[in-house]
């Protein structure tokens, strides 16, 4: 290898060095981009998750509220309770299910978008890699 670089002046290998530098970081901002593009879509549908599992919260509890809780509270005053506390107790025992469902569906969300999933891993082994070659060559 070392045949290649004899009879060239040190100015000429020191600029020929400087552009091989500056190409390889330009590369590497290209890769920084294309990975931070790519963690993005990712982010994104985390996001997705998280307003899918919301919209569904909300409407769950709408719509099916109303007839867990009328379901539970006959249920209740059959067993022999009175119908007020039947239906206090119904409420409370739907509306902690609809609650866990929802705290599944956001958690899920959220765990996509936590920050280790959001790392430029490549683009930093690679930034990592390029400056042990230029140093070795310096």
């Amino acid at each position: 290898m070392s045949s290649i670089h004899e009879g060239r002046p040190l100015p000429e290998l020191i600029g020929g060095l400087a552009s091989d530098i500056s190409t390889l970081f330009r590369k590497e901002i290209q890769l920084a981009k294309a990975e931070t593009s790519e963690k993005v879509s990712k982010a994104i549908g985390g996001v997705e998750l998280l307003l899918a599992g919301a919209i569904l919260a909300l409407g769950a509890l709408g719509v099916l509220l109303a007839a867990a809780v009328s379901a539970l509270t006959a249920l209740f005053v059959r067993m022999g309770m009175g119908e007020n506390g039947a239906e206090s107790l119904a409420a409370v025992v739907v509306g902690v299910v609809v609650a866990g469902i929802a705290w599944l569906l956001v958690s899920r969300g959220l765990s996509s978008l936590k920050a280790d999933n959001l790392k430029l891993e490549r683009t930093a082994s690679s930034l990592e890699r390029d400056a042990a070659m230029v140093k070795e060559r310096l």
